[in-house]
């Protein structure tokens, strides 16, 4: 079993989480992971994922969205080209950049698969990531869609203690299999080529992409 971010070797401690799966830490990168054998299948996946009953009607989703889509603001410029990635089944983000007077195009491997039209000059990441079986290939697809000095806004909780770790809400959904806190994040900037331009320490990080190459591991 190898880390799915940093790819390490049998660094891992165990960690309880709040529900019967089995949680490691990577000692390298201090990712929490599901073990692979509790990962769901795909059609139990989706079928989760169908329950969540999210539109641009629901205010208090558009609030949620918000906490990433406002910071961003910062870093959006005219005719930029958006990709809302992993969009899921009622895309929202993609309408409320629309709303900013910018193009956003919709990605999802269930619910959105067509191929993105690359590159994208800022790509939103919001409450997938905990999603990904493998982040590290996940980070190279982004980074294969990703304009230079393009921009990467990430919406995912961040674990902040072992201990509070073992009751958090976040390790309950079945779905939710990795888990990033700020080291997890500063390897995702020093191995894929990006600079940290905002954080809200909790949940939000906005990326700038400084490495037009690819990285390697």
């Amino acid at each position: 079993m190898n880390c799915p971010l940093c790819g390490a070797d049998q660094s891992f401690k165990p960690v309880t989480g709040a529900d019967k799966r089995r949680f490691w830490l990577c000692l390298s990168c201090d990712l929490i992971f599901a073990d692979p054998s509790e990962h769901l299948s795909p059609t139990a996946e989706k079928a989760f994922y169908g329950t969540h009953h999210n539109t641009i009607e629901s205010a208090g989703y558009v609030a949620f969205l918000q906490r990433l889509l406002t910071p961003a603001l910062a870093f959006m410029r005219p005719g930029m080209r958006a990709l809302d990635y992993g969009c899921g089944p009622g895309p929202v983000m993609s309408e409320l950049v629309h709303r900013e007077g910018l193009s956003c195009d919709n990605y999802d491997p269930f619910f959105a698969p067509e191929l993105p039209s690359p590159p994208y000059d800022i790509i939103f990441a919001s409450e997938c990531f905990e999603h990904f079986h493998r982040p590290q290939q996940e980070l190279q697809r982004i980074l294969s869609l990703l304009a230079p000095s393009g921009y990467l806004a990430i919406m995912t909780e961040h674990w902040q203690t072992k201990a509070a770790f073992a009751s958090w809400y976040y390790s309950k959904d079945p779905t939710h299999v990795v888990f990033f806190n700020a080291r997890s994040i500063d390897f995702i900037c020093r191995q894929f080529g990006f600079r940290l331009c905002w954080q809200d320490g909790r949940r939000v990080v906005i990326l700038q992409r400084i490495n037009s190459g690819s990285a390697e591991f």
